[in-house]
């Protein structure tokens, strides 16, 4: 694994991002009686550079509206947690993907909430302009460009009295990510971009996102 030092967005930084997910020794988590689920860490092109698909969820869904989220959901009978993640980045922002544009997955990621989470690491092949948000689902679709996603103050870890475990948030703009979408996003970078095998499951989300 190498660390990426130019973003700019072109083929050869499509094989240095799937040389590093594919060497890096991505971890599966036992289900038992968790719900299984997959989000698409989807790389498309912003401003001639690289960046990841965030979202925010729209008001008309049941749970953690207004959260930033990366493309995503449960995987349904008969799918793997990759047919989920491109099902997914087709219904939220309608993008349409084959399982080629796939570079491989990062470690699941066990929620509080009870889901186990499998990252899908995409490249997009697309810019800006060809992601349009499906309302029921997604009020507004963003890039975390890889920029920001490098920026030495991020990530936030912090300590809460409900848990032994440090909560990640990753700076954002002027907000902030918070996990599960945070740890995946931080796992990303740090295998995708710096070409590390760090480890994110010991990392726990804030008390509003444990419902």
């Amino acid at each position: 694994m190498q660390p990426i030092h130019s973003f700019s967005y072109s083929d050869d930084l499509r094989q240095a991002i799937h040389a590093n997910v594919q060497q890096f020794q991505d971890k599966r988590q036992l289900a038992d009686d968790l719900k299984m689920a997959a989000v698409a860490v989807t790389i498309f092109e912003h401003d001639s550079d690289a960046a990841v698909i965030v979202t925010k969820r729209s008001p008309r869904l049941k749970e953690h509206t207004g959260q930033w989220a990366m493309p995503g959901g449960r995987v349904d009978a008969g799918e793997n947690a990759i047919e989920a993640a491109l099902r997914e980045l087709r219904e939220e922002v309608n993008l349409e993907l084959s399982e080629d544009q796939v570079l491989g997955t990062l470690d699941d990621y066990v929620t509080r909430s009870g889901y186990v989470i499998t990252p899908v690491v995409v490249w997009a092949g697309i810019d800006d302009q060809h992601l349009h948000p499906n309302p029921d689902e997604v009020a507004s679709i963003h890039p975390f460009t890889f920029d920001e996603l490098i920026r030495e103050d991020s990530p936030n870890l912090e300590s809460i009295p409900e848990s032994d475990k440090l909560v990640l948030s990753m700076n954002y703009i002027e907000d902030r990510i918070y996990a599960p979408t945070a740890a995946m996003l931080f796992q990303f970078r740090e295998v995708a971009i710096e070409g590390r095998a760090t480890r994110v499951l010991d990392y726990d989300q804030p008390v509003f996102a444990w419902r």
